[in-house]
């Protein structure tokens, strides 16, 4: 009797594990959940290690501790803690440092480490467990540290000033203003500017921005928040209209005194790309004209700002888009690499201070994504490049003697997910280029970080992620390809399909779209780069569809200037080809078809709901583009000219004219203080409804610019959801 009930307690027990598993299993999502705004969003992402180089020493910068990583095997070792630094630093709660998430090792043979607090930024020497060097900090915005001279650039109140590094700081500008602005990001951010103040290698001298866009016409934004509503001005070049001015200056710290380049009257030219010479004497920049058909890399002197010569021009009918500035070699301050995209792919070059082109060091039919680094001693680049696939990125080693490339990674996925501040990832590389932090992600990896030895190319994994899924109902992610509508070309996509799949049904399919330049949606990296919300739709029984249309990026200069003149009119066609795919699958009901996007993805939302008014259903746009020459001077102009120039493809595209041919439900949404896509785009295209008779639905985010943050995004993402269930789900065939 005893071992019968013991049988039976123990089937019982078995049945309820099974039974709970399998509930476990079926866990489902919220947008708390998958929503970068939500409460438990950063549970549900892979685990990461945050991590910089001291020279060769690889360093986990973590909120309490920094700790050594040892190459060969991953193993952490303590090197201080928080309560070390503080400790060291004297500070007290008032002023003591917070996190060492931002701690930098900036001498590769010193012991020191920089860190800051609200009101100083200081070196500690870790080994003599004291602090060597203070300067203040507060009121910094724009801060850009010089290691070498110890020297900071900063903005306060509009002008430009610089603190040495005993702490004696000097005003450089005394007109800046709203009209006039210093070191700061100019040309609205475009051609890979990110910053307005670049230091020269010795840390003496500083180049920077300035910018007069007292010409600019203000854009009249408004905030509410204030007892009586008051406006609060962005100066917006649009399309065809008058740009800002920008010019360059040179502030010498040694005898404080500022030089402007002569660079000649500045109106309609672009000035991007900014380096200095190894030896600190001549300034280099590419500069672009205003109908961006035209780049020239030209050198100035740094002592009086006079041109030295052109070293480069280069010429394309549609448009130049130099992104990159020119990189000397570290062994050789004679050459440096140039980045084009002539032959139809990004790739590198290198050259000669003279302006003589030695050769150029990659070739093919792929993108050169970015110049990492270099390896000092096999003489070396370390790119990450689409070589081995387009929907990749990967790691490689180019020799700059013999051109050989070498592959550092296991060629898979996308690698070296790791940033600085232009985007670049600079940080995986150590000092020498022998070793790379390679912060990883794969279809079916979250995560990975290995350290590879570019000299041996031994790979020694340091991280891996737990998969944060686990326990949840996951849908069925998977990428394929199909034909543009020019009959040759492979389009990437990726789809989404609900955990409980049954190709027996038929489910309603939303294309989550965003088309445009310089944007890649359908990436090899943890279920193929899928967005949350898309897990969110498809747990409610929807299939999603993401394509990567001509136009989009890292596929060469011409699938992406095949949109020229015309955006929207090709990639509407690529997408209906993703529709018609779509429509061959059994299990899609092609009478209930969404479509959805953001921005550039708002623009072909509504392009598609209102060229193509019979295929979607439902669309819901955010922050859309109605009219281009309601948009930016710079991205606009690349890519469509000026209204001026190109009345038709003006007219072909802008959809205030095709607001009668609406016919599903299409709901358009915006911040209503959006700098970006500024709201007379949503404001025309519905006044354009209203005369036409037709009845978009349309939703303000009061005081949120153009993408929404934090709670916002989520109460932002429910509404699009519900968008769709209200308008679209009904009920299965």
């Amino acid at each position: 009797m005893n071992r019968i009930s013991d049988i039976r307690i123990i089937a019982s027990f078995l049945i309820m594990f099974a039974f709970s598993t399998a509930m476990a299993q079926d866990k489902k999502f919220t947008l708390d959940d998958l929503n970068y705004g939500g409460n438990n969003y950063h549970n549900m992402t892979p685990k990461n290690r945050y991590a910089t180089w001291w020279g060769d020493i690889l360093v986990r910068t973590d909120a309490e501790e920094c700790m050594t990583v040892d190459k060969k095997n991953g193993k952490e070792t303590m090197l201080f803690s928080i309560d070390d630094i503080n400790k060291w630093a004297a500070t007290d709660e008032k002023t003591k440092i917070r996190s060492l998430f931002g701690a930098k090792f900036p001498y590769s043979e010193k012991p020191l480490v920089l860190v800051r607090n609200r009101a100083e930024r200081m070196l500690i020497d870790f080994k003599a467990k004291k602090v060597v060097w203070r300067q203040t900090c507060e009121n910094e915005t724009s801060a850009d540290w010089n290691e070498v001279s110890r020297n900071v650039a900063f903005v306060k109140d509009y002008n430009l000033y610089v603190t040495d590094d005993n702490g004696d700081t000097h005003q450089l500008t005394n007109d800046g203003s709203r009209d006039i602005v210093y070191g700061q990001s100019v040309h609205r951010d475009e051609f890979g500017i990110f910053k307005g103040t670049f230091w020269s290698n010795n840390g003496k001298n500083l180049a920077f921005y300035r910018m007069d866009q007292s010409m600019v016409a203000d854009y009249p934004l408004v905030n509410i928040d204030t007892r009586i509503a008051t406006e609060e001005p962005e100066k917006y070049p649009m399309a065809g209209e008058t740009s800002h001015e920008v010019s360059i200056g040179i502030y010498n710290t040694v005898t404080k005194e500022t030089t402007y380049l002569e660079t000649g009257d500045p109106k309609d030219r672009y000035f991007t790309n900014i380096t200095w010479s190894p030896d600190n004497k001549t300034l280099y920049l590419i500069e672009v004209n205003r109908d961006q058909t035209d780049m020239s890399l030209d050198a100035y002197s740094a002592l009086t700002g006079k041109k030295i010569k052109s070293l480069y021009k280069e010429h394309h009918d549609k448009y130049v888009q130099p992104t990159t500035p020119i990189t000397f070699l570290p062994w050789d301050e004679n050459k440096f690499i140039l980045q084009s995209q002539r032959d139809g792919f990004n790739h590198l070059y290198l050259f000669d201070t003279e302006g003589n082109e030695i050769k150029q060091l990659t070739s093919g039919e792929w993108v050169v994504i970015d110049l990492m680094g270099f390896n000092l001693k096999n003489k070396s680049a370390i790119i990450l490049s689409t070589e081995a696939s387009p929907i990749q990125n990967n790691i490689y080693t180019v020799n700059i003697k013999t051109g050989k490339r070498t592959l550092m990674d296991n060629g898979k996925g996308c690698h070296a997910n790791t940033y600085d501040n232009g985007g670049h990832r600079t940080p995986a590389v150590s000092n020498s280029g022998s070793y790379i932090m390679d912060n990883y992600t794969e279809p079916e990896v979250p995560r990975k970080i290995d350290i590879i030895n570019t000299n041996t190319a031994k790979v020694t994994n340091w991280f891996t992620a737990d998969n944060p899924w686990e326990g949840y109902a996951v849908p069925e992610f998977s990428c394929g390809t199909i034909k543009s509508v020019d009959g040759t070309t492979d389009l990437f996509y990726r789809m989404v399909k609900p955990a409980d799949f049954d190709n027996t049904k038929k489910y309603p399919a939303i294309v989550y779209v965003y088309g445009g330049p310089n944007v890649r949606n359908v990436e090899a990296r943890w279920n193929y780069w899928s967005r949350g919300w898309e897990t969110y739709m498809s747990q409610k029984g929807y299939v999603l569809f993401i394509l990567d249309n001509r136009g989009s990026s890292d596929r060469g200069r011409d699938f992406e200037q095949a949109t020229f003149r015309k955006l929207g009119v090709e990639e509407m066609k690529d997408q209906i080809k993703g529709v018609e795919y779509l429509k061959s699958l059994n299990y899609i009901d092609s009478t209930r078809l969404g479509v959805h996007g953001w921005s550039y993805g708002g623009f072909m939302t509504t392009s598609l709901m209102t060229t193509y008014p019979d295929v979607f259903k439902v669309g819901v746009a955010g922050g859309p583009v109605i009219d281009w020459k309601f948009y930016e001077v710079m991205y606009g102009e690349r890519y469509m000219d000026t209204p001026q120039n190109n009345p038709d493809g003006y007219k072909q595209t802008s959809l205030i004219n095709k607001a009668k041919n609406l016919k599903g439900k299409l709901q358009i949404i915006t911040g209503m203080n959006d700098p970006v896509v500024v709201p007379q785009h949503c404001l025309s295209f519905i006044k354009a409804c209203i005369e036409a008779g037709t009845q978009p639905d349309f939703f303000v985010y009061p005081g949120e610019p153009h993408n929404m943050r934090g709670k916002q995004s989520v109460h932002l993402h429910e509404r699009i959801t519900q968008y769709f269930e209200d308008y679209l789900k009904g009920k299965s065939e």
